[in-house]
């Protein structure tokens, strides 16, 4: 997989859509940890090239079990290699896919802290209320490297399908501590309390994106890809979003 950061020169990534594509929309499926960025940046693509973009968010082994039933998309942006990799397997990407971000979990409470948790250790305690990512999503696949690294065994309330799920529950305070990405945590603002886990920032998420080889508009579809990798403003939505270049 290709690691990708170079930048557009100052005066914008120069993109190449024929006006014969302009009326011509994509439809880009985006792991649910990029919600908010990826909407800026469609906004953003949109304006510079007058190609409409549909989003679909979802947990990323979720967006490829659809793609694998027939679900029409153009582009694929997972929070993870491995979901990445079974698109790939199952030849539903078009060339190869190239990373364009990073990402690591943390632990959030509910405003105020009710269950005083103050590290990953004390999602031990059984009587703590602890949601996390389901482990065939990349925000729970991540959850099971790190607490098994730190010999630490989370018996969880509920596991969610995609980590704005996880996020949702303890905004709402349905549960006394999650584990989602530090952007979510970023977004999530004062609602929550955000704690550092040792280590996380070493062992990140790295997220891909690819052009699918079903894709109905495959010109703007790489253009959309080329965007995300190479427009200045792109990046720096990434950036202040949370997210960091692959390493």
């Amino acid at each position: 997989m290709k690691r990708t950061i170079a930048l557009a020169a100052a005066g914008g990534l120069a993109l190449t859509a024929c006006a014969d594509n302009d009326d011509e929309g994509i439809t880009v499926f985006a792991a649910a940890s990029l919600h908010e960025v990826f909407e800026e940046i469609g906004e953003r693509y949109t304006e510079e090239t007058g190609v409409e973009v549909e989003f679909t968010f979802a947990g990323s082994s979720g967006l490829v079990e659809q793609l694998e039933n027939g679900a029409p998309a153009d582009v694929l942006a997972t929070a993870d290699e491995a979901n990445m990799d079974a698109a790939a397997g199952s030849g539903l990407v078009s060339g190869d896919p190239e990373l364009f971000a990073e990402n690591y979990l943390v632990i959030v409470t509910p405003a105020g802290n009710p269950g005083q948790v103050s590290g990953l250790e004390d999602l031990d305690d059984e009587d703590l209320q602890v949601v996390i990512c389901a482990e065939q999503v990349p925000c729970g696949a991540a959850t099971q490297r790190i607490s098994a690294a730190a010999g630490v065994q989370i018996s969880p309330v509920s596991e969610e399908t995609s980590v704005t799920d996880v996020l949702g529950r303890v905004r709402n305070g349905e549960a006394d501590a999650g584990l989602v990405y530090a952007t979510d945590a970023l977004q999530a603002g004062d609602e929550v309390e955000t704690f550092e886990i040792d280590g996380a920032q070493e062992d990140p998420n790295l997220y891909p994106i690819a052009l699918l080889e079903s894709a109905d508009a495959p010109g703007p579809g790489q253009e959309f890809v080329d965007f995300v990798i190479g427009d200045e403003q792109a990046r720096q939505i990434l950036e202040d979003a949370g997210f960091t270049e692959p390493r």
